[in-house]
């Protein structure tokens, strides 16, 4: 009784409401235009979002807790000159690889010599500025002698240039390891890609060569300076590229992967603009219909008006706050246009409900005591959903603001479809009453008039007046509409035919087996190249990379932030037993047996055993790549402690498989847990790789936290609990089938197919709840008879909405962009899984299964009885017959 009483209660709220935004629509139409133009002009000076990092990675990360405490402890850049490594940060840099077509062999001597003349042009490369030129000489790291850090591949190849030139045959290059001709170790497995060896690691040939040139970014001005040489080394690469077309070369920067990102958002506009004239143009065609006084052409294009107003109100407020812009916010107009677009055409399938000769005032009452309670319930589910993800609780940037901005978006979405929209409905409305024109605002002429005008002019202004139509007839005035007539006339009927159900329900089961297959394959996308446009740097370079160079995952810093007793043989051995076994590298082994051969001595004093490992650090040249890697501190005696250390790992894995790199980094992470040495494992990819753990329980949580929300807050506000019911079981049977046909349409769990996932809730409640609301709340008759009553009230507002948002996704598949595929394929299975369920499975199963409805009996009580008018016609002889006899 409380929940009818509640519901009837809103109801009349929204009625009243009606009936004052009927009464001063100017008011209420010109407002949210300018507070629209007031808001959104700010928008003109948006910036956009600069660091990837910020808004991809999680903002609380073990990874970056690591990377404080290894930047506390070392030195940022001491071993890039030792290692192709990122081992603390990326900072500015570029790199190139260079490949043949032809697979040719990049050692031999006219490759060789075509790589250091490319090397020459780099070291060559100015950025002019004011009363300077900055060459890589100026803005290079420097190394221990103040010269400039470069690749060691780059000595390799100096060094066999000079063996072919001097005719020495006894100059070899071996692999992952080799050495130059003054004794240093030098790794090269991240320099030489494609690989072939003859007699153990000697290389035979190599298919690719990498060469990274890294750069100063100590203050703002050198950063500029970095900026810009890194742009001018592309330029640089594509010009040499030009001048020698039989090698191929893949440049990439640390501002690459920004570039690309953002990149998404200028490919898209024209694809954007082409979605939008698509849109208008299907959204006027649902509102026409022949009858040129009831088409409502104008009522479509203002739809898609509130729905634009909405979104640049939220830009401009975003843009104030100062929020930046990111390619994501792409899918935001998406999900308006779902939202939104629905809302206005129930308040149109509403409007058509009313009586004709109903003054505007009263129609509107109506229309929002019919329409505005289901999209009220909708749009705050929207807000409480989008509202947990712009929560602090959201740990990915990218997602937080996407959700913020969303949920801004949607709230005055609402507002503007309850003022903007309902006055443009009302100015229509006194249109419609005084039989003019829907488009053209001119008086049409009544039919006789129109006898001697010529056909088109006939054809336009084509009309149905009330005084033509009888009483039976005024009902259907609306029934030429094309999807009216099409739903009630043959849809209907077809659907709920006793031959289609076993069709529809052995569709499901096959529906249901092949989301199964595709949720039992679910991978998470650890690739930062789904995110950017196609035709781009970061996806060429990714996959050459990728190609030739994925032998070795990338160089893991593994530091030792306690004072160890590395002269103590127990300590070794705990080293030893908690690194075996997951890494392949012979140097962190070689190092440990080192300290062994170091500790022959038995009771060597401490001060003695450090002071021969610091010397034979730097005297050993198989060793002098650990020469900085180990933190000593002298005390008051004289003895010398071993504060820190580090080692450089690189795993045996493959970096086409993310999963056994991610692996491998938890393997690590519970090994320095349970080790009795304290340690931790970095490289700056982790801190990217943290971030799919954490979106995997995103659209867990959200889904949790919105179904409860459905299920307590409309048990007060919807007159029937079975709804949240069949609500629950077909969000549920939705969100399933669109994991998995998005797996098996290639499309991982990232940033943005989580929040497209969490969209899907809230797009199947939008255009279901009104059909298991008229369902469930259906008495008397079959429940053949309420399926078909469901989707006459509600069916054309979901086609139309479905019909608008279809042509406004295609465009969006046709845009040369990563981030816009996935955001395609998901939104479309989302549109389409959901149109299956509202026009297929549900009328189906809902013809035989709860709840129960009871047939009418005829019953002869004073509620329900016939009421019977006779005519009388008296005789001459006076004698009474009944002569009509009518019932009522």
């Amino acid at each position: 009784m409380l929940r009818q009483v509640l519901h009837r209660g809103l109801r009349t709220c929204f009625s009243r409401l009606g009936h004052f935004i009927a009464s001063h629509p100017v008011f209420f139409a010109s407002a949210p235009v300018l507070i629209s133009i007031l808001l959104g002009a700010s928008f003109s000076r948006y910036q956009v979002e600069e660091s990837v990092e910020h808004l991809l990675a999680p903002q609380h990360s073990l990874a970056k807790i690591e990377r404080n405490l290894v930047n506390s402890l070392f030195p940022v850049n001491r071993s890039k000159h030792r290692l192709y490594s990122d081992l603390q940060t990326p900072g500015r840099y570029g790199r190139v690889i260079v490949t043949s077509f032809q697979k040719a062999n990049m050692l031999d001597q006219h490759h060789t010599d075509l790589i250091l003349k490319l090397h020459a042009a780099v070291t060559r490369i100015q950025v002019p500025r004011p009363g300077f030129n900055y060459t890589f000489a100026h803005i290079c790291i420097l190394n221990n002698d103040k010269t400039c850090i470069v690749d060691d591949i780059v000595h390799v190849l100096e060094e066999l240039k000079n063996a072919r030139a001097t005719n020495r045959t006894n100059f070899a290059i071996t692999y992952p390891i080799t050495h130059l001709k003054d004794g240093r170790a030098v790794y090269n497995g991240h320099q030489l890609g494609g690989v072939t060896v003859h007699s153990k690691d000697r290389v035979k040939s190599a298919e690719a060569v990498q060469l990274t040139y890294y750069l100063q970014s100590i203050n703002s001005l050198n950063d500029m300076v970095a900026e810009r040489w890194e742009s001018s080394f592309c330029d640089t690469v594509r010009l040499f590229q030009k001048s020698n077309s039989k090698v191929k070369m893949y440049p990439y920067t640390s501002s690459s992967l920004r570039e690309d990102f953002q990149k998404t958002s200028r490919v898209s506009e024209r694809y954007l603009v082409t979605s939008l004239i698509l849109v208008v143009t299907m959204a006027i065609l649902c509102c026409s219909m022949q009858d040129c006084v009831r088409s409502k052409p104008w009522l479509g294009l203002l739809g898609l008006v509130t729905i634009s107003l909405a979104t640049l109100t939220a830009a401009g407020i975003i843009n104030l706050t100062g929020g930046k812009y990111n390619s994501t916010f792409l899918g935001v107009p998406f999900i308006m246009l779902g939202h939104g677009l629905y809302g206005t055409f129930e308040m149109l399938s509403s409007w058509r409900k009313t009586r004709e000769d109903q003054h505007v005032k009263e129609r509107t009452a109506a229309v929002y005591a019919d329409s505005m309670l289901s999209f009220s319930l909708t749009t705050a589910m929207y807000l409480v959903t989008f509202g947990i993800g712009a929560s602090p609780f959201t740990n990915i940037e990218a997602a937080r603001i996407f959700c913020c901005n969303s949920c801004i978006a949607i709230f005055f979405n609402y507002l503007y479809v309850l003022s903007f929209y309902g006055s443009s409905l009302v100015f229509t409305g006194y249109i419609e009453n005084n039989y003019q024109h829907s488009i053209f605002c001119r008086k049409v002429p009544k039919p006789e008039a129109l006898q001697e005008k010529p056909a088109w002019y006939r054809f336009l202004l084509t009309a149905r007046f009330s005084e033509d139509t009888t009483d039976g007839e005024e009902a259907n005035t609306y029934e030429s509409h094309l999807l009216v007539c099409f739903l009630k006339r043959y849809y209907c009927d077809w659907i709920t035919n006793t031959y289609v159900k076993p069709f529809v329900v052995l569709f499901y089961l096959i529906y249901i087996s092949f989301a199964l297959m595709g949720y039992l394959q679910v991978s998470e996308g650890s690739d930062l190249s789904n995110i950017v446009a196609t035709a781009t740097q970061t996806i060429e370079y990714t996959t050459a990379q990728q190609k030739y160079f994925s032998n070795y995952s990338p160089v893991i810093g593994f530091y030792i932030y306690e004072s160890i007793e590395y002269w103590n043989t127990s300590v070794q051995e705990d080293v030893l037993e908690y690194t075996k076994g997951f890494v392949r590298i012979s140097w962190f082994e070689s190092y440990l047996n080192y300290l062994r051969k170091l500790n022959v001595t038995t009771g060597l004093p401490k001060k003695n055993f450090t002071d021969m490992l610091r010397n034979s650090f730097l005297k050993a040249p198989q060793f002098s790549h650990f020469q900085e890697d180990i933190i000593f501190s002298k005390k008051y005696n004289d003895e010398v402690d071993v504060v820190a250390s580090r080692m450089f790992l690189v795993a045996k894995t493959m970096e086409t498989n993310r999963e056994e790199l991610y692996d491998l980094l938890e393997t690590l992470r519970r090994l320095s847990v349970t080790s009795k040495v304290k340690f931790i494992v970095f490289n700056p990819s982790f801190v990217y790789m943290d971030r799919y753990a954490s979106s995997l329980g995103a659209p867990l949580h959200n889904s949790c936290i919105s179904a409860l929300f459905l299920l307590f807050f409309s048990a007060f506000l919807v007159a029937d609990s079975l709804i949240n019911v069949w609500l629950t079981l077909t969000v549920v049977s939705v969100e399933f089938g669109v994991i998995g046909f998005m797996t098996l349409w290639k499309v991982e769990l990232d940033c943005i197919s989580v929040l497209c996932l969490i969209y899907g809730i809230n797009y199947t409640i939008d255009n279901c709840a009104p059909l298991l609301s008229t369902f469930v709340l259906g008495k008397d008759f079959t429940r053949t008879k309420w399926v078909k009553n469901a989707l006459e009230v509600h069916g054309v507002a979901i086609l139309q909405s479905y019909l608008c948002y279809l042509v406004g996704l295609i465009p969006l598949a046709a845009v040369p962009s990563n981030l816009t595929c996935t955001l395609f394929r998901c939104l479309f299975l989302i549109a389409f899984v959901t149109f299956f369920h509202c026009f297929a499975i549900l009328p189906v199963i809902l013809t035989f299964l709860p709840p129960s409805k009871k047939k009418r009996k005829e019953k002869k009580n004073p509620e329900n009885r016939e009421e019977i008018e006779c005519v009388e016609m008296v005789d001459i002889d006076s004698t009474r017959v009944v002569d009509q006899i009518t019932t009522v």
